[in-house]
C-alpha cells in the first residue's frame, strides 16, 4: 500500500475535534487528580488508574500502562507529577506502535493486478454503511475506481442504505433482492470488478450476532466464494465498531474475532463520546490494527488512522 502520507493542517483539525471531549474528560480529571502533588505516589498512580479505567482504556491495558510508568518512577527517583503527562503520552505510544499496522497510510496506494477486495463486519447500528460510504468517497477521491457488494441481504433497509451511500460517494454498486445468498452478490461484485479492472472492492455483510454458528458459516461462505474469482481475497476483514460504547465495543470485537480472521479496525463516532481511550484498549487487547477513525458527519471526517497524529491530538 501507499508508503506516504500527508498529514494536513485540516485533517490535524478534524482529529482534535473529533478528540476534543476525550481530552477534555481524561486530562481534566488527571490534572485535578496530582493537585497539591509533587511527585508521583502510589495515590497518584491509583487515582491515574481509575481515571484511564473509566476512560474505556480497559483494565487489562490500564494496568499494563500503570506498570510501565511505576518501573520509571522506581529508575528515577526524582520523576515529579509535571512530567506525568509526557511520561503517559510516551507509555500510550509506545503501545500503540507494538500494533503492526501494515503500511496502509493513505486512500491511495499503487495500481495492483487484481482489485483490493475489504470485507466489512460488524453488527447493525454501529456505523458500518456510513463508514463503507465514507470509505468509497475517499478512495474516489484519491483517484480509485470503487465497488460495493450489498451481501447484507437480510435487511431490506441495508440495501437501500448501501445504493445512498453509493450515490452519495459517486460509485457503482452489486445488489440483488433481499433475501438473496450473500455469497452470491460476493461473488457476482467480484466477477465485475475483474472484467472492469476496478481498484477497490468493499463488500458488505450482515450485521448480527444471535447466532454465532450461522454467521460464521456465512462469513466462511462469503470468503470461499470470493476466491473463486481472486483466490487471495479477501485482502481485508474490517471490523467496525461503536466507540462511544465503550466497553461493549471490546465486547463486540472479542466475539467477532472469534468467529472470523478480523485483519483490521475501524472506530466510529469517536466526535461524540470522551471514550476515545476505547481505541488503545482494542489496539493493545486484540493487536489488530486501527485502520479507520471516524471523527464526524462528513465524507472527509472518516480518518485513516495515524498513531503519533491521534496521541499528539489526545495529549495536544
Amino acid at each position: 500500500m501507499g508508503l506516504f502520507s500527508f498529514f494536513s493542517k485540516e485533517k490535524k483539525e478534524v482529529l482534535d475535534k473529533g478528540l476534543e471531549k476525550t481530552r477534555t474528560s481524561v486530562f481534566s480529571r488527571i490534572s485535578k487528580a496530582i493537585i497539591g502533588k509533587s511527585k508521583v505516589d502510589d495515590e497518584v498512580l491509583d487515582n491515574l488508574e481509575e481515571i484511564l479505567v473509566t476512560s474505556d482504556v480497559g483494565v487489562e491495558t490500564t494496568l499494563k500502562i500503570i506498570e510501565r510508568i511505576q518501573q520509571r518512577v522506581s529508575r528515577d527517583k526524582f520523576l515529579g507529577t509535571s512530567e506525568l503527562n509526557g511520561i503517559l503520552r510516551e507509555e500510550i505510544a509506545g503501545l500503540l506502535s507494538e500494533t503492526e499496522t501494515g503500511d496502509f497510510v493513505d486512500f491511495d496506494f499503487p495500481k495492483r493486478d487484481t482489485p483490493y477486495v475489504i470485507m466489512v463486519v460488524g453488527v447493525n447500528g454501529v456505523g458500518k454503511t456510513t463508514t463503507i460510504g465514507k470509505m468509497a468517497y475517499n478512495f474516489r477521491k484519491a483517484g480509485k475506481t470503487v465497488l460495493l457488494g450489498a451481501a447484507d441481504t437480510f435487511r431490506a433497509a441495508a440495501i437501500e442504505q448501501l445504493q445512498i451511500w453509493a450515490n452519495r460517494a459517486e460509485v457503482e454498486i452489486v445488489r440483488q433482492d433481499m433475501g438473496s445468498d450473500p455469497a452470491a452478490v460476493a461473488y457476482d461484485t467480484l466477477k465485475s470488478a475483474v472484467s472492469r479492472g476496478t481498484d477497490v472492492v468493499i463488500i458488505d455483510t450482515a450485521g448480527r450476532l444471535h447466532n454465532k454458528t450461522n454467521l460464521m458459516n456465512e462469513l466462511g461462505k462469503v470468503r470461499k466464494v470470493m476466491q473463486k474469482v481472486i483466490p487471495d481475497a479477501p485482502h481485508e476483514v474490517l471490523l467496525v465498531l461503536d466507540a462511544s460504547t465503550g466497553q461493549n465495543a471490546i465486547e463486540q470485537a472479542k466475539q467477532f474475532t472469534a468467529v472470523t480472521e478480523v485483519t483490521s479496525l475501524a472506530l466510529t463516532k469517536l466526535d461524540g463520546t470522551a471514550k476515545g481511550g476505547v481505541v488503545i484498549g482494542i489496539s493493545d487487547q486484540f493487536r489488530i490494527p486501527v485502520r479507520y477513525i471516524g471523527l464526524g458527519e462528513k465524507m472527509e471526517d472518516l480518518q485513516v488512522f495515524n498513531k503519533g497524529e491521534f496521541v499528539d491530538s489526545l495529549f495536544s
